[in-house]
Order: C-alpha cells, then structure tokens, then sequence
C-alpha cells in the first residue's frame, strides 16, 4: 500500500531538484546579462576546458581503439581539439574576439539569404521572413560596426540568455512535474481502501 507514496516523494523530490537547478540557472543567467564581461569570459573559459576535455577523452578512445583504420583519423581530431581548447584557455579575449566576428558574419549572411529568398519565394510566409532577415542584417551590421569591442558583450549576453531560458524550462518542468506526481497520489490515496473499515464477505452480506 504504502510503496506509490514513497515512489511518489521519490519523484517529487527528483522534480524539487530539478526546479532547484532551474533557479540556479536563472540567477546565473541573469548575473551574466548584468555583468556581460564577466559572463563572456566564462563562456569562452568553459568553452576551452571541454574542448580540452573532449581531446583528451578522444585521445584515449583513439589509443584503445590502435590497429583499426579510424585510429589516426581519431587522434588528429584529438589533437586539434585538445590544441584549440589551450590556445582559448591561454587567450580567451582573442577568441572571444574571433567568434564575434565569425557570428556577425553569420548573422549577415543569414539575413541576406532570409531576404533575397523570401523575396524570389514570395511564400505564404514572406512577411515574417522578411522580418526574420532584416532583423539578422541589423544584428549582424551592429556586432560588425562595434567590433571588437562588442566581443566584450554579445557571446556573455547570448550565454546568459542560453541559461536564462535553460533554468525557465526546467523550473517549469519541475513544477508541472511535482504537481502531476502530487494529482496522481491523490487519487490513489482517495481510491485506496481503509485499512480500519471490516471487509465483508459474500456470506455476511447474505446473513
């Protein structure tokens, strides 16, 4: 009887941490919106140790799998990668600086792609493509014009934005998740029988 009500407190209490690493998140993301200098550097930091990671992890994979045709394909790839996260751990201001400038040519690309299509297209859609492309041109024409300055600020702020909306997904997945296991238990407790209430048998009722 009692074994839906602790599976029960199990998942909820799962639910409540989950809820719990949303808010973390939250107040995480919005720090990094405040302080985007900070949050870029992080970003780029964190970025270097999994790369760093990565290689190693590759590194390994690759001397345990020595003989098969893959092996030297495995530890170049190691290599590059294990490579590229020192040089971004050892100068995350430079790199910050490149990614800037390598999303601000995404940016401008995609918005010129965006228009001209919805233009040839002319899709039940051509509005919001429209809108959609001229919103990217403006963005990426904007990080261009303040480069490299702007490296200071736009990866912080779309890594802090990235957390922001990671920790409201899980915040709700949390409670919606506790509040289900919540109605669910309550219909069983209200379904369960009394243990305390006699249970009559078929030969009682018929005396």
């Amino acid at each position: 009887m009692n074994e839906p009500t602790v599976e029960g407190r199990k998942l909820s209490r799962s639910f409540g941490w989950l809820a719990l690493l949303g808010t973390l998140l939250v107040i995480a993301g919005v720090i990094g919106l405040v302080y985007t200098g900070v949050a870029t550097l992080t970003s780029m930091l964190l970025f270097g140790w999994l790369l760093l990671v990565g290689g190693l992890v590759g590194l390994l994979h690759a001397i345990e799998s020595r003989g098969t045709n893959y092996f030297w394909l495995g530890v170049v790839v190691a290599a590059l990668n294990i490579a590229a996260g020192v040089v971004v751990i050892k100068h995350p201001e430079g790199t910050a600086e490149a990614l800037t400038m390598f999303a601000a040519l995404l940016f401008l690309t995609g918005g010129v792609f965006r228009l001209v299509g919805s233009v040839v297209v002319r899709g039940p859609q051509m509005g919001w493509t429209l809108l959609q492309g001229a919103f990217g041109l403006l963005l990426g024409l904007l990080v261009l014009f303040d480069w490299p300055h702007s490296s200071l600020y736009v990866l912080g702020c779309f890594f802090s934005l990235a957390l922001l909306f990671d920790g409201l997904g899980l915040i709700a997945f949390g409670l919606g998740g506790r509040r289900i296991v919540s109605m669910v238990s309550g219909r069983h407790d209200e379904t369960a029988p009394n243990a305390d209430e006699p249970i009559n048998s078929p030969g009682d009722e018929r005396k």
